[in-house]
């Protein structure tokens, strides 16, 4: 504690040699990007870092309840240390931000804003998917891990390491990063599935007779990934506000025993009467969760295409599927319902909704919604949504902080979420902290698949070259 004490009088003592003092005061808010203000955010996150528009000089004033005070000064944005923000970050921050530019010439401070600190660890790394906007064209992708307790962030596979072929379709085992699958296509692919730290390829497709594994989630005894097998395509619209729609001709659900080295397939959800994909296994293992609807000729009948969420009870023993539950009616409640994700402790269903079709992404009126399995209402989530597309979530393992990413910012872009849920509601989201906050506006490839791990996935290079390069 006398270390901590010592650390900030020092940062105080050091940053107020170079501090300013501006000459006017406005009772209004600052705009900073990204916008912090008033968000919850975990006591583990690394600094949150902003930069004003136009600003020739920041200066950031944070004072946390205890009167323990830091200024940190910079030209076009503000980068905390993060020692100091460590040693500050708890309970409720007051931020108080003042700015010189070419209206300003000698300073205005703004009013304080708050940040507040929960006592709510979030998972320290997470896992996602970098990618160019679908309708681009690309040479290069890979699936990336970051330390959220620092801005670190490192590649566990691109593409180059795969004859440039795509890698997608990652998960993880109970939030571990020793268990873990991820399909690579093109040349010597595969589906590459690490349980227990040892890894190997799987051919899918040839177990299942022409079904290849997208989609998937693993069950909680580590035994069991359930897939979904899809048959994506894309068209461009002409006019409207969403660029391509994505869609299915056909996708079914299947199950891979990594015990007995075998698919495992229900006829009634491997058969053409229905589309199923994006399954889900709930917290206990007892239930498999997925979206399912009547195909339709896609894409020319894309509104009449509308997803429901289902679950079936499933035997742990033998891998087998039980009666269909509708858990979501798209016919009773309207829309289409994806990517069912329960909370960790079972009660509650957070999904993605959209007006039709099957990949909510790529609906700009797509929103996250989600439903109270006990008693069937629903919970509000509007200060999660914008009046873009937001979709693709995961909860971290104590069940406090979700994440998600969203198309707010430019409609092109997707970029990664993080808000605290307290068991009763949802705080306002705030932005994935970049050491320069300008990245999340320059950088030219989106997010996706966010996922959380408890500590960084541990790859050997040699050992996944030598399954990309041999058949």
């Amino acid at each position: 504690m006398k270390t901590r004490s010592l650390l900030l009088m020092l940062l105080v003592l050091l940053s107020s040699c170079s501090r300013r003092e501006a000459k006017e005061k406005v009772d209004a808010l600052p705009e900073i990007y990204p916008d912090y203000i008033g968000v919850t955010v975990p006591k583990n996150i690394c600094p949150l870092n902003f930069s004003v528009p136009d600003a020739e000089h920041i200066q950031a004033d944070i004072v946390n309840e205890k009167g323990e005070s830091l200024s940190v000064g910079g030209t076009d944005h503000v980068e905390i240390p993060e020692k100091a923000w460590k040693s500050l970050a708890a309970g409720s921050l007051s931020v108080t931000v003042s700015v010189w530019d070419k209206k300003h010439p000698e300073g205005v401070t703004y009013k304080p804003f708050p940040i507040y600190v929960s006592t709510d660890d979030i998972d320290p790394w997470i896992a996602y998917r970098l990618i160019p906007p679908g309708y681009e064209s690309w040479n290069r992708m890979g699936i990336y891990q970051r330390d959220l307790t620092c801005f670190d962030e490192e590649p566990i596979i691109e593409n180059s390491q795969n004859n440039n072929g795509c890698v997608n379709c990652h998960s993880f085992a109970g939030y571990s990063p020793r268990d873990f699958t991820f399909h690579a296509r093109g040349k010597n692919g595969g589906t590459i599935v690490m349980r227990d730290g040892k890894m190997k390829k799987v051919d899918i497709k040839e177990m299942s007779g022409g079904r290849h594994g997208s989609y998937n989630i693993w069950h909680p005894s580590k035994r069991y990934i359930a897939f979904s097998s899809n048959s994506t395509h894309q068209a461009f619209y002409g006019q409207s506000r969403n660029k391509i729609e994505v869609y299915d001709l056909w996708s079914d659900l299947i199950v891979y025993d990594i015990d007995k080295e075998q698919v495992l397939q229900d006829e009634r959800f491997t058969d053409s009467l229905n589309l199923e994909m994006f399954p889900s296994f709930s917290p206990d293992g007892r239930w498999l969760y997925f979206s399912t609807a009547k195909p339709v000729n896609m894409p020319m009948e894309t509104d009449k295409l509308h997803y429901s969420i289902v679950r079936v009870p499933f035997d742990v023993e033998t891998g087998e599927l039980g009666a269909v539950d509708t858990v979501y009616s798209a016919y009773r409640q309207g829309g289409t319902a994806m990517m069912p994700r329960l909370t960790p402790d079972g009660r509650y269903m957070l999904f993605s909704l959209g007006e039709c079709g099957g990949y909510n992404l790529y609906h700009s009126e797509s929103d996250l919604k989600m439903m109270d399995l006990e008693t069937g209402e629903m919970v509000p989530t509007d200060i999660l949504n914008s009046d873009r597309a937001e979709s693709f979530h995961a909860w971290s393992s104590n069940g406090r902080w979700m994440m998600y990413v969203t198309k707010r910012f430019d409609g092109r872009y997707t970029r990664l979420m993080l808000a605290h849920w307290d068991g009763k509601r949802f705080h306002k989201p705030f932005l994935l902290p970049q050491k320069d906050p300008e990245e999340n506006l320059l950088l030219l490839m989106a997010y996706n698949v966010p996922e959380f791990i408890k500590a960084p996935v541990v790859v050997s290079k040699d050992e996944l070259a030598r399954f990309f390069q041999n058949p």
